[in-house]
């Protein structure tokens, strides 16, 4: 029997696995801290397993990863690594238009507060349903629904001004 569940949860994180560093990376913004985040997340799910496989495995992982950010935020001034401001293994070519749009994006929604944060990138990046979300963020459905229309209100405020600053700056 142990070995069924070590089989199916191997097979999650082989299919999951990129999906949930991205949905990480949305919410902290550093490709390294996602990484270690999903891999002490997937720790943690493993321990819950025979539980979370008989719910929505991708749910329970979401809500674990979620929670291991915020306290990642919580602690982050006793972390012993200080961040750097470029990483070469992940920089992103500015040339194209789409990918400075993408930058432009990231950069706005790094600017919400993180409940705001959480609500926009599960809806619409992640494509999940306001219950869905609801189970992740331990809330209602109408603090789904309120966090995510303050989110988009705040994000349709911030990515209006870049451009005026941009083309402000460069004169």
């Amino acid at each position: 029997m142990k070995q069924a569940h070590e089989d199916e949860f191997r097979e999650f994180v082989l299919a999951r696995f990129n999906t949930l560093g991205r949905f990480a990376y949305l919410l902290c913004h550093d490709w390294h801290l996602a990484e270690d985040v999903v891999q002490k997340s997937l720790v943690k799910l493993y321990a819950k397993w025979p539980k979370a496989a008989i719910r929505s495995p991708d749910a329970y992982a979401r809500k674990i990863i979620a929670n291991t950010i915020k306290d990642e935020h919580r602690l982050g001034w006793f972390r012993k690594e200080s961040p750097s401001e470029t990483l070469p293994e992940r920089h992103v070519d500015d040339s194209s238009e789409a990918q400075s749009n993408r930058h432009t994006v990231l950069s706005a929604l790094a600017q919400l507060p993180k409940r705001q944060q959480l609500a926009v990138v599960l809806r619409f990046w992640e494509d999940m349903s306001v219950e869905q979300t609801a189970e992740i963020m331990g809330c209602s459905t109408g603090t789904v629904k309120s966090q995510t229309a303050r989110g988009l209100k705040t994000l349709r405020g911030l990515l209006t001004e870049i451009p005026s600053q941009v083309s402000g700056a460069m004169q």
